[in-house]
């Protein structure tokens, strides 16, 4: 089923709503920039208010009493520090060194300063005209979650990741040491360092570079006598229950919003979570884990199947392969997880915004889906998550519909990772219609 009737009626809705000229300025340079510029400095002015007020915003506040304790779990009340992996802890660390006040502002700066590293390497400080474009795209899905990226760790890994996927498979052992290193902060590019050991013929560097940076890691727990909690990140999430926005959670939400079997929301206070209870979700949650590893073998099982099929056919785009494969497990790690935060859809820009860099065309249906998926998401969290908590049937309805869109961004990505095994590579004189990012090319 073609879609291109779909996005030629988005295209002139777009021509009617914003002049030629302007279209033309926003893709060039100075456009992408002044966009930038713009997008930040309302966070930054936002942020510099509270912190003049000696207030922080969401879970910044949770951030700041950690780091004002020197994060010691036994002087804060609520979830301990060591929820995190200890890479998390810097920022938070840094953020704090001049006293509680300009924590926000600082926090807010370095995510900030890292969003515009990853800017500027997906469009090679601007001078990739063709990649402009992705690099909009990434910032108006970045101004959509608002806080949800500018007030949490997720926002330090994603313009990291962006980095690594832009760096690519020709540079495996960077890639994969940068990668490493981010999911030491929150678990999830993992799964991007599992689609690039899948796709690279260089296995042995990315294995390298991620013990390269675990050794780091260690010597760094070990300067803070914090060896003892180093893995404490994994252990803390074991007894937790199925988190209301969960995808899984979806049949026990309508449940408890219709009154059936007993089902209820509530609070869980150690970790500051909202969950729902009800017949067999303690089953469920056990589940959870084994079913999001079982699925990322999956995935993983069909990048390199993929790979190697595409070779028989005549070879293998080894970088789109790797865009796929990333896109597929960071939306299985979304799909898959009990717990399901409105943060982690920061989780799955990276891989789209450099995807739009390689190939437009081919990446305007996860970009579109990611749109919609990012606005029913601000919708949930913040605007109505109260109303949502209190059994609100359209708010439920709201959350149900996103969770769909992710299931279809799942299956959309299988699917493509499963064509590409099936069709002949490109022949080599062709170029993709965004340009080649760097590092598309192996080494």
């Amino acid at each position: 089923m073609s879609t291109d009737p779909f996005f030629a009626a988005l295209s002139r809705t777009r021509d009617r709503i914003l002049p030629a000229p302007a279209q033309a300025w926003l893709k060039t340079p100075r456009g992408m920039w002044s966009v930038f510029g713009a997008v930040h400095l309302f966070f930054l002015v936002f942020a510099a208010i509270l912190s003049l007020r000696g207030e922080a915003f969401s879970d910044t506040f949770i951030y700041r009493a950690w780091a004002a304790t020197g994060f010691d779990a036994s002087r804060v009340t609520g979830p301990s520090p060591w929820v995190y992996p200890i890479l998390a802890l810097l920022p938070m660390a840094a953020a704090h060194v001049f006293g509680n006040a300009p924590f926000l502002f600082l926090w807010v700066l370095m995510i900030s300063a890292l969003n515009f590293l990853a800017v500027a390497k997906l469009t090679s400080w601007g001078r990739r005209r063709a990649a402009i474009p992705a690099a909009l795209w990434w910032l108006a899905f970045t101004a959509l979650l608002g806080w949800l990226g500018f007030a949490r760790v997720d926002g330090f890994t994603a313009p990291v990741v962006l980095v690594a996927l832009s760096i690519g498979a020709a540079r495996p052992f960077l890639a994969s040491f940068i990668l490493s290193a981010a999911t030491w902060m929150k678990v999830w590019p993992a799964a991007v360092v599992l689609a690039l050991f899948t796709v690279v013929r260089q296995r042995v560097r990315v294995v390298l570079a991620g013990v390269l940076a675990t050794v780091l890691v260690v010597t760094l727990a070990l300067s803070m006598q914090a060896l003892p909690k180093l893995l404490d990140f994994l252990l803390q999430q074991g007894d937790r229950g199925m988190q209301l926005e969960a995808t899984f959670t979806t049949p026990w939400l309508w449940m408890s919003v219709l009154g059936i079997g007993g089902a209820r929301m509530y609070m869980n206070q150690s970790i500051n979570s909202m969950q729902v209870d009800g017949p067999g979700t303690e089953v469920m949650s056990v589940l959870m884990q084994p079913l999001l590893i079982a699925a990322a073998l999956l995935v993983a099982g069909l990048i390199f199947w993929a790979l190697h099929t595409g070779k028989r056919n005549g070879g293998a785009d080894r970088t789109e392969l790797l865009l796929l494969g990333a896109m597929a497990l960071a939306t299985a790690f979304v799909v898959f997880n009990k717990v399901g935060s409105p943060q982690f859809m920061v989780w799955l820009s990276p891989a789209v915004a450099v995807g739009l860099a390689y190939s437009w065309r081919a990446w305007r249906v996860p970009a579109t889906l990611l749109i919609a998926i990012g606005a029913l998401t601000f919708v949930v969290y913040p605007l109505f998550y109260d109303a949502l908590s209190h059994n609100n049937p359209v708010m439920a309805a709201v959350l149900t519909l996103r969770n769909l869109m992710l299931v279809v961004l799942f299956v959309w990505s299988v699917r493509a990772l499963f064509l590409m095994g099936r069709r002949p590579a490109r022949p080599a004189s062709s170029t993709h219609d965004a340009g080649t990012p760097a590092g598309a090319k192996e080494s």
